[in-house]
């Protein structure tokens, strides 16, 4: 019986941060535009849902922001929407797996890495004060590393095409996209995965105890 409602509240919670991931993805308020690339606080969501479910539910959100991420891309596409979106892109089948890679597979390892690293930190620090903001840092920048190193791999050419500039100037445009977005990212996932972890932490322990 305690198993079952232990299950019960898994589904429950999984799908209340698939409610919350829909909603900001299909209103598109969780998907900031910017003049390169659309920033997002999707992945807050995705960090939170790892950490109180584990790296298999994180994966199962992750999935579900980059498949949200599809859509944006698709439906209001912007400068870098082909490295988003298998429909937009101009490479065929080899550019519809790069789309798919970057917009679904790196969410997914957002998801994943973000279950682990809070079962390490939780375990290395052992006040969650310290290891929610720590944890939620490393998986944002983990995330924008991720994605935005995925399209300097796969997409340099297309890249340098869209924003008009030689192949070389690519690393530094790159790079300079992971600073602009990728920092402040990171802060506000430290501050409101703290927050409202440890709020959220406290309340399924409680849940646990009934």
């Amino acid at each position: 019986m305690k198993r079952t409602k232990m299950d019960t509240r898994y589904m429950a919670t999984l799908a209340m941060f698939c409610g919350v991931l829909l909603v900001l993805g299909i209103s598109g308020i969780g998907f900031i535009p910017l003049p390169v690339i659309k920033a997002t606080t999707m992945h807050i969501p995705v960090i939170l849902g790892a950490i109180l479910l584990g790296p298999s539910a994180g994966g199962v959100l992750g999935c579900l922001f980059g498949l949200c991420s599809v859509w944006a891309n698709t439906t209001a596409p912007g400068l870098l929407s082909f490295a988003f979106s298998p429909f937009m892109t101009t490479e065929g089948l080899p550019g519809i797996a790069k789309s798919l890679w970057i917009a679904v597979g790196c969410r997914i390892c957002l998801g994943i890495a973000a279950g682990w690293l809070w079962k390490l930190f939780r375990k290395v620090l052992k006040q969650d004060y310290l290891a929610l903001p720590v944890t939620a840092a490393l998986s944002s920048v983990l995330h924008t590393l991720l994605v935005m190193g995925s399209i300097y791999v796969l997409l340099a050419q297309q890249y340098a095409e869209a924003k008009n500039v030689a192949i070389t100037a690519v690393f530094g445009l790159v790079m300079g996209t992971v600073t602009a977005s990728g920092i402040p990212e990171a802060i506000i996932a430290a501050v409101v995965v703290t927050v409202v972890g440890k709020a959220l932490l406290h309340l399924m322990a409680r849940m646990k105890k009934h």
